[in-house]
């Protein structure tokens, strides 16, 4: 079988036969990473007894703590991975992912869910990695497509799991997700071990090279700079409902009716139109610049928070949560594109390592402001909240792409 692919791909480049085979597996990352994650808060509540507002804080902290530790390692494997090589850096994270998530099925009390949880972020990494591989291997005219594209494999995975993980836990309860997250991040790594090939050339003195000297190494430090602050402040708008996502479909539904499901359905809405809309728009940003997708979606999405603040049920919620995945599908691979064509290939691996650190540490202050708004204001409120931070993100937007449209567009 592993021989009839090798034979189906003979025909094409390296980066081409690579961007199948890293979609393939950002794809099965998506998945295994949102099985659970709709559902994380109610699984906690499973492991103890919680009060309303404790449950909110273990559903933040435990949540957002893989995030944390995964921002302060993701540089140190960043320049591992400039030494050494992508491929291997996506070894090592589907392998640590599979352990630590198959290990969550047995936990019986929430700190150990937390323990586990900070070593994932530890191990994380696959989906940033594959980015720097291809961003390596791409052509510069190609760029724009290829991110957007290998973006819908993380984002098509992310769409299926939280579904499939509502359809799992109704039928045989919480436990059994983790365990086949962990087989489905098993497969991720035999995946990535037969059919990723990276011709790398080690650059030993570039591999030593520190933050001072990568941005140096840049094209301009405003652009790359401006775009790391991007990634942190759409996650921090994109992440923060999520720890107590279940608990709001909960109270939409009036506590009745498949809570994990619509839960799921919630979860997954923004990238049905990401999976969609993404290779179109990283394609038209070839041609126009991405300054300008990227403005356009930063716009929409502050428009779409303040009216995600006024839902009273659960298909509105959803409709919402639809639009978002528009904005997402602007946003994040026009980031990329960017990042992509501003480092040259000895750097990549850490630039885009950095990229990974301000993803996290956006992850993990989102979820804490989302579940301390919900905490103290209410569910609908996380929404304001979150809109108030795209402002910060088109401020920051003005400030740092004035040079943007020469160095895209060109």
């Amino acid at each position: 079988m592993i021989n009839n692919l090798k034979n189906k791909f003979s025909g094409k480049e390296i980066w081409q036969r690579n961007l199948i085979v890293l979609w393939f597996g950002t794809f099965m990352t998506g998945i295994g990473g949102s099985l659970i994650a709709p559902f994380i808060s109610l699984y906690i509540a499973t492991l103890g007894h919680y009060t309303t507002k404790e449950l909110a804080f273990w559903s933040g902290a435990i949540f957002a703590s893989n995030y944390i530790v995964l921002a302060i390692v993701s540089p140190l494997w960043g320049r591992l991975a400039d030494a050494k090589g992508r491929k291997l850096m996506l070894l090592r994270a589907s392998a640590g992912m599979a352990v630590t998530i198959f290990l969550m099925g047995f936990v019986t009390h929430a700190w150990m869910l937390l323990a586990l949880r900070m070593l994932l972020g530890a191990f994380s990494g696959f989906t940033s990695n594959s980015m720097a591989l291809m961003a390596t291997t791409t052509p510069k005219t190609e760029s724009g497509r290829v991110m957007s594209t290998l973006t819908t494999g993380s984002v098509g995975g992310m769409l299926l799991g939280p579904i499939i993980g509502g359809v799992v836990v109704g039928i045989v309860g919480y436990r059994p997700v983790f365990w086949i997250t962990g087989v489905i991040m098993a497969a991720v790594f035999f995946l990535a071990l037969f059919f990723v090939k990276e011709d790398f050339k080690p650059i030993i003195a570039k591999g030593k090279l520190g933050m001072k000297e990568v941005f140096t190494s840049v094209n301009s430090k405003t652009i790359v700079w401006g775009m790391l602050l991007t990634t942190a402040i759409t996650q921090i708008t994109n992440q923060s409902i999520n720890p107590v996502l279940s608990l709001y479909v909960k109270h939409l539904m009036h506590d009745t009716g498949n809570i994990t499901l619509m839960a799921g359905v919630v979860s997954a809405a923004p990238g049905i139109v990401t999976l969609l809309v993404a290779p179109r728009l990283g394609q038209l940003g070839d041609h126009i610049g991405q300054k300008y997708i990227l403005g356009a979606g930063l716009v929409f999405s502050m428009l779409v928070f303040i009216g995600m603040s006024f839902a009273t049920n659960v298909y509105y919620l959803i409709g919402t949560r639809l639009l978002i995945g528009v904005s997402d599908a602007a946003i994040l691979p026009s980031v990329q594109a960017v990042l992509a064509k501003q480092a040259p290939q000895a750097v990549t691996g850490r630039v885009f390592s950095y990229n990974q650190s301000a993803q996290s540490m956006g992850a993990f202050i989102g979820p804490l402001i989302g579940s301390t708004i919900a905490a103290m204001f209410g569910y609908n409120m996380v929404f304001i909240g979150s809109a108030i931070f795209v402002v910060i993100n088109l401020i920051n937007y003005a400030t740092h792409t004035k040079d943007l449209d020469s160095e895209v567009a060109a």
